[in-house]
């Protein structure tokens, strides 16, 4: 079968997976948090934070002025460290974004250090201007792993935390051969679909196969039949 090997224009990305490849060549597929799930996360963090202040400074005000110098202390070291220290020794998880199920990473997928937690959390100030953490909302709402500056800025990003997954299982169908050379990329996307078919509705199926539709030169309706058999001849024999 003749392949065609004339450049095609990049399609349109299938969702919003992170792909990470390591120096050791293993393949790491991380899912960015989006806003609302990381805002939802920051307001626990808040409630604890306060739940916490009140407390000290309930008893720490029964020590007269030297209470009230503590507690001074004990605000700045709250507010400043206490994301970073929960971030840098609890795997990336402050209490709020372990209820969340999230998890701050370094791009590569290793767990964040010292000096990018303080970066990110250092930066929240920037992220707040010019109020209610506009800037950083506006990162997040436009970059595609959804990154506030403060993560642009350290390298870092949020993502939901891993949980074991069942083998995925690929469609049965006829094994075809793709009538152009696929890059990597494009072999992953094409096993990702397969493999994740059945947790997907019809209508969502259609409509990310019809992307595909027109590279692979098939109608939308029989793309995804098209996917599943490429599919299997990627996976070789099982």
């Amino acid at each position: 079968m003749p392949v065609n090997t004339a450049p095609r224009a990049p399609a349109p990305a299938l969702d919003t997976r992170y792909h990470v490849e390591t120096p050791e060549g293993i393949d790491l597929i991380l899912r960015p948090a989006g806003l609302v799930p990381r805002a939802l996360a920051f307001i626990i963090d808040l409630v604890v934070r306060g739940v916490l202040l009140t407390a000290l400074y309930s008893l720490l005000s029964l020590l007269g002025d030297f209470g009230t110098g503590l507690a001074t202390i004990l605000l700045f070291l709250v507010t400043w460290w206490y994301m970073v220290l929960f971030e840098v020794l609890n795997q990336g998880r402050s209490p709020g974004k372990q209820l969340m199920k999230l998890r701050v990473v370094h791009d590569d997928g290793t767990p964040v250090g010292w000096a990018a937690s303080l970066t990110r959390n250092l930066l929240r100030f920037v992220d707040m201007l010019p109020f209610a953490y506009t800037l950083g909302i506006i990162s997040c709402l436009t970059h595609p792993a959804f990154k506030r500056l403060g993560d642009i800025a350290a390298g870092t990003l949020v993502v939901y935390a891993e949980t074991p997954l069942a083998a995925p299982e690929i469609p049965e169908a006829e094994i075809l051969l793709p009538p152009f050379a696929l890059n990597l990329a494009e072999q992953r996307a094409l096993l990702g679909y397969a493999e994740r078919s059945a947790q997907l509705t019809a209508e969502r199926r259609l409509e990310l196969a019809a992307i595909l539709s027109e590279p692979l030169k098939v109608s939308s309706e029989d793309a995804e039949k098209q996917i599943h058999g490429i599919a299997r001849g990627l996976m070789g024999p099982t």
